[in-house]
């Protein structure tokens, strides 16, 4: 038994087990956090980034995509924006109809077709631009004591860190807590996170509760994240895809027990098919769409089973419930746990890039005037979730 670390709190809520599972496109949705919440209670699940423009405008995909279900506490829900009117009427829409308990803010996104046009993490190098949309959301929530958070990269690159400034912008602006993921853009999800930056950034904001994340694989990487940074919980990502137990490890080693789930193939397929069963449900009776959302987890599921090339392609083409109940069946369900093998990095890594940004965007960190028509535009290319 180790040392129980303690609760996190985000505003009004407590988390029992400090561990956040952090906002991924196509992945997140209310099924796979369904899923997650059914091995470890006690933390926070995110949706998938939606735009704030889109909410506004209450197109028809995005306001799926902020639906949860009746027992899930705190709805959480992330947020994409640009401009600080769009941003306090999303904020505005979402607690006044009751549709969360949690917004994050996403200021992190390297995506080329955001930070392109000067979202994304590209967002935090324009201060004041910055500051205002965190204002504006903050001000909005806090009516119905919702609380705000913020969820951030190192910087652009080596030369163009804004983790610091920001962190400090995003804290006098009354965020509850903020969240870093400890590469630059330009590294992408690539190399190695660097955890120092998140030791430097609690230091900076104490006693502002900050998350840590980044290279968190296993329950013990958590934890020696939280030992080696001082931060107060963590964010988890691409640790969890085809493992949607690594929560029930995180719950054990937050509250000092060494117990972590090492499931046999059997195990897997279950949680698998169960997985299945949601996103049908979440599709309303769609087996062939909730079947096709399937497709991208199978290669993280089997991730070092052995179940052969021919079945792992058939799984991967997979178009309706009894198809996927036939397949399964040829698994093995007696296969062990394979250990390092089915652990480790799992998700695309990609390669260091540089990043897309406005033309003139690093020569001064006030928004100039063209610069702002640009960024007014930024939420179109993403618009619809």
């Amino acid at each position: 038994m180790s040392t129980p670390t303690p609760p996190l709190r985000i505003g009004r809520h407590t988390l029992g087990s400090p561990f956040v599972l952090a906002p991924m496109a196509g992945i997140t949705n209310r099924a796979f956090r369904r899923l997650c919440r059914e091995y470890a209670g006690g933390g926070a699940y995110v949706s998938e980034m939606v735009t704030s423009r889109a909410l506004v405008e209450r197109h028809p995909e995005t306001m799926r995509l902020v639906e949860h279900d009746p027992d899930e506490h705190p709805r959480s829900v992330q947020l994409y924006g640009v401009d600080p009117v769009v941003m306090a009427a999303a904020v505005r829409l979402l607690v006044e109809e009751d549709r969360a308990d949690h917004i994050d803010l996403n200021v992190g996104c390297p995506v080329p077709k955001v930070t392109r046009k000067g979202g994304g993490a590209a967002l935090p190098w324009k201060k004041d631009l910055f500051a205002a949309i965190v204002r504006a959301a903050v001000r909005e929530a806090s009516r119905y004591d919702v609380p705000v958070t913020v969820k951030m990269r190192v910087g652009i690159d080596e030369d163009h860190l804004t983790f610091l400034d920001a962190g400090r912008a995003a804290r006098d602006a009354g965020v509850a807590a903020v969240a870093l993921h400890a590469r630059t853009a330009a590294q992408h999800y690539s190399g190695h996170a660097r955890w120092e930056e998140i030791a430097r950034l609690k230091e900076a904001l104490d006693p502002l509760p900050v998350l840590g994340n980044g290279d968190i694989w296993s329950a013990e990487d958590a934890l020696a994240m939280v030992a080696q940074t001082g931060c107060d919980g963590v964010v988890v990502g691409r640790g969890c895809l085809g493992r949607p137990w690594l929560f029930a490890d995180l719950a054990a080693a937050f509250a000092g027990s060494p117990s972590r789930v090492t499931p046999a193939l059997g195990e897997v397929a279950a949680a698998l098919r169960r997985h299945a069963t949601y996103l049908v449900e979440m599709y309303d009776g769609e087996e062939l769409l909730g079947c096709r959302d399937l497709r991208k987890h199978i290669a993280w599921y089997l991730k070092g089973f052995p179940a052969g090339s021919t079945l792992r392609t058939e799984l991967a083409l997979v178009d309706s419930l009894d198809r996927l109940d036939d397949l399964l069946a040829r698994l093995d369900p007696s296969a062990p746990w394979p250990g390092s093998d089915a652990e480790g990095p799992r998700g695309r890594a990609g390669t260091p890039k540089t990043v897309a940004l406005p033309e003139g965007w690093l020569d001064s960190q006030e928004l100039t005037e063209a610069q702002r028509v640009l960024v007014g535009q930024a939420e179109l290319s993403v618009s619809g979730g």
